[in-house]
């Protein structure tokens, strides 16, 4: 990757995190967006996404946990089968064109997300473990499959369903992600797979970007916008990976 290349990834990297984290997410399909549209190949775009994934995770994890958001209860049926099947999702190697759809897939199913309203919170409820077992395996596996750290699925799960506000669903989702991102990262290097050199590089520009963005973005700016924004751009890059 030139110099040049570089320096535009990570400023769309560091510009992502930033909308992201002024609206409550870790943004791992928002990077891969950027990625996507800034050409890379899907099996540079799982590991990287991976990396940023940790970095972000982290910072939300901290933040929520201190903030007093985050439920052990609620967590830990749906980590249990997450991370194991997580660690599997990054071992396993798809072929190109198979990742480069589901990539896209999640891309759209994001966009989507975006464009609906949450519904109005009530008392929340709790799932059988059973359920929450199972639920939490088959997004552990479709987070190491495609670097998103599974976030993009259980955060709407808990809320749709209610079984969380949205505050403690943003906790909940923060660690994790933090922990599949780190099982499926784990299961790719396991694979041999290889983590680009340029990852380590973006990944300040996330770091900063998360930091920024969680403490002056939701003050400054309007997360309807925000939102609006980001799913056009998740949109444009899923249709590309889907179509192109």
């Amino acid at each position: 990757m030139s110099p040049e290349s570089l320096a535009l990834l990570a400023v769309a990297v560091l510009i992502v995190a930033a909308l992201y984290a002024s609206v409550g997410h870790a943004g791992a399909s928002g990077y891969i967006a950027v990625m996507s549209l800034l050409g890379l190949a899907p099996d540079e775009i799982k590991p990287t996404a991976l990396v940023l994934n940790i970095v972000v995770a982290s910072i939300g994890t901290w933040q929520f946990w201190r903030a007093g958001h985050f439920s052990w209860a609620l967590f830990w049926p749906f980590a249990l089968l997450s991370v194991p099947a997580a660690f599997v999702g990054g071992y396993l190697v798809l072929p190109n064109d198979a990742l480069r759809i589901l990539l896209g897939v999640v891309l759209l199913l994001s966009a989507a997300r975006f464009f609906i309203k949450p519904p109005a919170e009530r008392e929340p409820g709790t799932p059988s473990r059973a359920l929450a077992i199972s639920l939490g395996g088959g997004i552990g596996l479709l987070s190491g499959l495609t670097g998103t750290g599974g976030g993009i699925f259980l955060t709407p799960l808990l809320l749709f369903a209610h079984w969380a506000r949205a505050q403690r669903a943003a906790a909940v989702s923060a660690l994790f992600i933090l922990l599949n991102s780190s099982a499926g990262l784990a299961g790719y290097v396991s694979s041999n797979g290889d983590i680009p050199a340029f990852a380590w590089v973006i990944v300040v520009a996330a770091a900063a970007g998360g930091l920024a963005g969680s403490y002056l973005g939701s003050r400054r700016l309007d997360a309807v916008v925000i939102k609006r924004v980001l799913a056009l751009v998740l949109l444009i890059a899923g249709l590309k990976l889907v179509l192109v």
